[in-house]
């Protein structure tokens, strides 16, 4: 019996194995193809812009250099890393509904609560290098991954989980799926889901083009729907607004591909050959809880929507991210009572602001004259400084804040990537998958209390030349600062949000007096 089984080695499924592999956890993945590549997962049809968000999570797990390598995107930085606190642009900012937001006009210094440094705020992938960088990871950490393997029955009790797939029957404590927006489990353990059905159907191509020089580079509202013309040749997506009519069970023709670019496009333009087609739509659906009993969903298979704007991955490995650390503690048993729980609570709000977030981009396309005017209006407001500045606001994830309760305004939010004045960074202190406590304060007041939460908490003290206003943070393994103190940090308001992440201190001596004296701390150590 496995701690855990995972269905699906998309990005999602992968980087939950990562987490739960990094803890300790024995972990099988099941995945339906047979082999990891497709035409459809490497660039350009399985071009990404992965959000500083998703950024943030690769760089706290010493992951991002790899991506950016496999991703052959490492001038993201420059010819070299950045000094302290240089700040990075951006390959990539994205748009809305077509609408491209320029770059110079994000003001990036007003994103709430984050310091310059080496995460960029966007990185343009594909999902083949993703999952490439996880997979070599998740075989690092002794998770097990079998391809060819589809599942077709599911199972659960009070003390485990069977997936039955063929003769075979795999066991485990917990069931995770990550099988995309069609999930076997999501169906086979009776999750609900429930949504608004498409408006159109879209389609992403490579194909050989007689004419491709009359279609313009780029992204192209029209009347009829929106077309997409990449940079890289005969690779072309148009969004034909038939209500969803067309019938994804069979792959389109190129004669149909052709019809539907040409009513959309209003460009006579011929395909001479379909080397790889796919079609989707913008069908925006959520479950609406994300675990039932021992069985659980992230990613596509909690929520799905149109792929305007790109966040779908992103949304994904934000639920992986969040559910990985709670999971391992669960399964370890030191979990604080309800921990789980708030899986749901933290990321199903989450998933229905993207939901919206897609279906406000699907509204302002329409092929009508109201949404047409609504274009108008928006292509005007994202042309201002402020405007596309809250648009890639929404497109970075730093509009995401949890409601953990708490007055601080860094509670909730991800943790800026503080960097102490011996050059230390949280991103690095949090390769390990534990969580972190940074103390600013002079006296080192939390080092005997953290003590207690030896093994789930990593100490670090130090000065920074920029603390926002804080003496000290807690931050969950996620990277979400759980707690926040002032500049003379409380050391029992401290004690009860650890207890409260990471449950019952393991080591005698929360309130520090069993300790030493922590004066002989110098700035920037850190316990390992």
């Amino acid at each position: 019996m496995h701690d855990v089984v995972i269905v699906g080695a998309g990005p999602v499924g992968l980087l939950l194995a990562c987490e739960l592999g990094l803890a300790g956890c024995s972990v099988l993945v099941l995945e339906r193809e047979s082999g990891p590549g497709s035409p459809l997962r490497s660039a350009p049809l399985g071009r990404r812009g992965l959000s500083a968000a998703s950024a943030e999570v690769f760089d706290r797990r010493g992951l991002l250099g790899p991506l950016l390598a496999a991703s052959g995107v490492q001038e993201v930085f420059g010819a070299a890393a950045p000094e302290a606190g240089a700040p990075t642009r951006p390959r990539f900012v994205g748009h809305f509904a077509g609408m491209m937001l320029d770059g110079d006009q994000v003001d990036f210094a007003a994103l709430p609560f984050r310091l310059p440094g080496q995460v960029p705020e966007a990185v343009v992938t594909d999902l083949e290098a993703v999952e490439t960088v996880l997979s070599e990871r998740a075989s690092e950490l002794g998770v097990d991954i079998r391809r060819g393997v589809t599942v077709s029955a599911v199972s659960q009790n009070g003390e485990g989980v069977v997936a039955t797939a063929g003769a075979e029957a795999y066991e485990a404590r917990w069931l995770v799926g990550c099988d995309g927006g069609r999930s076997t489990v999501r169906r086979l353990a009776g999750f609900e889901f429930v949504g608004t059905e498409p408006q159109f159907t879209g389609y992403t191509m490579q194909a050989t083009l007689a004419d491709a020089e009359q279609l313009r580079p780029g992204f192209h509202l029209t009347p009829a729907g929106m077309y997409l013309r990449m940079p890289a040749d005969g690779h072309i997506a148009v969004m034909d607004f038939d209500g969803g009519a067309f019938d994804r069970s069979r792959p389109p023709t190129r004669d149909h591909l052709q019809a539907v670019l040409r009513r959309v496009s209003g460009v006579d333009v011929t395909i001479g050959a379909v080397h790889v087609a796919s079609s989707f739509t913008d069908r925006a659906m959520q479950t609406t809880a994300y675990r039932r009993g021992r069985v659980l969903l992230a990613g596509d298979a909690a929520h799905i929507h149109s792929p305007l704007g790109g966040q779908g991955m992103n949304t994904g490995i934000g639920d992986a991210a969040n559910l990985g650390w709670k999971l391992a503690a669960t399964v370890h048993g030191h979990a604080p009572d309800g921990l789980l729980d708030t899986y749901t609570d933290e990321r199903h709000p989450i998933g229905a602001a993207v939901l919206d977030w897609s279906r406000a981009q699907v509204a302002t396309m329409r092929p009508e004259p109201y949404a047409q005017a609504i274009q108008a209006v928006v292509r005007d407001l994202i042309g201002t400084r402020d405007g596309a500045t809250y648009v890639f606001g929404k497109l970075s994830g730093s509009w995401i804040r949890y409601d953990l309760g708490g007055e601080h305004p860094l509670v909730g939010r991800s943790a800026p990537d503080f960097r102490l004045e011996d050059g230390t960074r949280l991103g690095g202190l949090m390769a390990d998958g534990r969580g972190v406590v940074l103390d600013f304060s002079a006296d080192r007041r939390l080092y005997a209390p953290a003590a207690a939460w030896e093994g789930r908490i990593r100490y670090a003290a130090g000065t920074t030349g920029n603390d926002l206003g804080s003496g000290a943070v807690l931050v969950r393994p996620d990277g979400v600062v759980a707690w926040a103190g002032d500049r003379h940090p409380d050391r029992e308001a401290f004690e009860q949000a650890a207890g409260r992440w990471f449950g019952t201190p393991a080591a005698v001596g929360a309130t520090g007096r069993a300790h030493p004296d922590p004066a002989p701390l110098h700035a920037g150590s850190a316990r390992p």
